[in-house]
């Protein structure tokens, strides 16, 4: 099977959502899944979801917490570069058809690896992997060497509202 190099994008909120959707899909029919979360650190309700699929679905966090509304700390940069160079090895190992990269694209906005290793890993993956890139302000240069693009825009949302996260739902 061909793989591609798709790019969830955009303000609006289900770009992992989309992505780890992509996941279950793939393990339903029996393809192995890398998941690398960068800037995640803590808890999400999708991990309890992804353990019950842990024969066909691997996830790994690279980061402390979400750094989106902080400033990062040299852990949270030496958590996305090891990360990265981490899953360069995955996405060569013919072990995962289906690589994905959660939030790669804020990692490479915020200067936690650079735009030049995303560039290189999406012109040199392997034929047969499909890569997916998550995150708020992917690069040009990300969607003009991907095969698909979708942006999320915002429309309505009840956070300004002032509703919080809800544990299932957001989180």
């Amino acid at each position: 099977m061909k793989g591609y190099v798709q790019v969830y994008t955009g303000a609006g909120k289900g770009k992992t959502t989309a992505a780890l959707g992509l996941a279950m899909r793939a393990a339903g029919a029996g393809i192995r899944v890398f998941i690398a979360q960068f800037v995640k650190g803590m808890k999400y309700s999708e991990l309890n979801a992804i353990e019950r699929f842990s024969d066909l679905i691997t996830i790994k966090q690279y980061g402390r917490d979400c750094f989106i509304y902080q400033v990062p700390k040299d852990e949270d940069i030496l958590a996305a570069r090891e990360g990265l160079r981490e899953v360069k090895d995955i996405v060569f190992s013919g072990l995962y058809p289906l690589v994905i990269l959660d939030e790669a694209s804020i990692a490479s906005y915020y200067n936690r690896f650079s735009l030049e290793e995303v560039l290189e890993l999406i012109d040199k993956k392997p034929e047969t992997v499909e890569l997916v890139l998550t995150g708020r302000n992917a690069h040009p240069s990300i969607m003009e060497r991907a095969d698909l693009v979708t942006e999320m825009r915002e429309v309505k949302h009840y956070y300004a509202k002032g509703v919080q996260a809800r544990t299932g739902i957001q989180r």
